[in-house]
């Protein structure tokens, strides 16, 4: 990646977004997998895929790497909770709506 300082032009520009858009596909690939493994480990243990507490730990942590990489903590914490629902309903999917309840 170049820095942004030494871009200099909207082409350029483009092609750096694109490539770290590509690098955040890759980094949400792997954030799937992981959420496939919590579905297959939460029965196990007697957790629910929908965790109370799990859910404001992941959304305080959110804000926190926000402030500290000066991202907008509401617009991080926005975008996490979104995450956080497609990763419960991709728990779900695997454990059944029935193990999805709040604990």
């Amino acid at each position: 990646m170049k820095p942004p300082r030494d871009i200099t032009s909207m082409a350029d520009l483009r092609v750096e977004i694109d490539a770290l858009d590509r690098q955040l596909m890759t980094l949400l690939g792997q954030r799937a997998r992981l959420i496939d493994r919590a579905a297959e480990l939460k029965p196990a243990e007697g957790l629910p895929a929908r965790t109370t507490d799990r859910v404001a730990q992941v959304l305080a942590n959110a804000r926190a790497n926000a402030a500290e990489h000066g991202v907008d903590p509401d617009l991080a914490e926005r975008i996490w909770h979104q995450l956080i629902e497609a990763a419960i309903a991709q728990e779900e999917d695997v454990m059944g709506p029935d193990k999805g309840r709040n604990a």
